[in-house]
């Protein structure tokens, strides 16, 4: 199944690596929720999804209780007149500024489907910046998000930052963490999904909070580049690593894979 949301480091292309290592359990958390592939393609009881970003789990929560109405007036926004640089800017600027929830997580998807290849960004002031894509007809998900919504009902997505949500575990709970990736250069971190980034020591903090889960018998995955500091992070973890090919870059015939690691511990 396919998520309804383009976005970095999907995992919908690792489903087959995760479902093999993926242990059955109750429940499945995820403190990255990203574009919930993994919620998506996998068949626990229950979920509890978290992320950062406000904005993410506030468009979640509206197709998770409202489905078929709120993705209806989703597809307003999906027309010939709002597929331009003067509407989107437009449409951009209300999203910074309204204070219409329901409006501003429909606007999250239109931003999501219109702006420059998929990207979720902010400034430093928390305005979103990401600039027209120039699609030539945007793809409206309805399929992907009515399927979103039938599956979303064995669900809870929160707002709440990584430590906050791993807490939250409790024995026959199984965790996928998929944070932002440590940079493979100076300029990688184009991609972040936040204002305020991922830092060295949040990584550290994660693999330490997964010791401390494993410890009190609950199985925890982490995704992540194949970086030099990978063994350093997660040496209490097992390793497996291969190639993926990357969902982002300028130029689409350019993007070569890359490797990556799952850290089992």
């Amino acid at each position: 199944m396919r998520p309804f949301l383009k976005w970095a480091g999907n995992k919908y292309r690792l489903m087959r690596q995760l479902k093999a290592i993926l242990p059955e359990a109750k429940r499945l958390i995820e403190p990255f929720a990203g574009s919930a592939a993994v919620f998506l393609n996998t068949d626990y009881q229950h979920y509890l999804l978290a992320e950062t970003n406000y904005d993410l789990i506030s468009l979640y929560q509206y197709v998770q209780h409202e489905g078929l109405s709120f993705i209806e007036y989703c597809q307003a926004f999906f027309n010939t007149a709002n597929n331009n640089s003067s509407c989107y800017y437009d449409l951009r600027e209300q999203f910074n500024s309204t204070q219409d929830l329901r409006r501003k997580a429909a606007l999250f998807l239109y931003l999501n489907r219109h702006g420059y290849n998929g990207l979720c960004r902010y400034n430093t002031n928390g305005g979103y910046n990401v600039p027209f894509g120039q699609h030539l007809k945007p793809y409206f998900p309805y399929k992907e998000m009515l399927t979103f919504h039938h599956k979303a009902q064995n669900a809870v997505f929160q707002h709440a930052d990584f430590q906050t949500t791993l807490q939250l575990a409790i024995p026959g709970d199984v965790v996928y963490c998929d944070p932002p990736y440590l940079p493979l250069t100076a300029t990688a971190n184009f991609t972040q999904y936040s204002a305020k980034g991922f830092s060295w020591a949040e990584q550290e903090i994660l693999a330490k909070q997964a010791e401390q889960l494993t410890n009190r018998g609950i199985p925890i995955i982490i995704s992540n580049h194949d970086h030099p500091l990978i063994p350093e992070l997660y040496k209490a973890a097992r390793i497996i690593r291969f190639p993926v090919a990357r969902s982002i870059s300028r130029n689409g015939k350019q993007r070569k894979p890359v490797m990556e690691v799952l850290a089992i511990f």
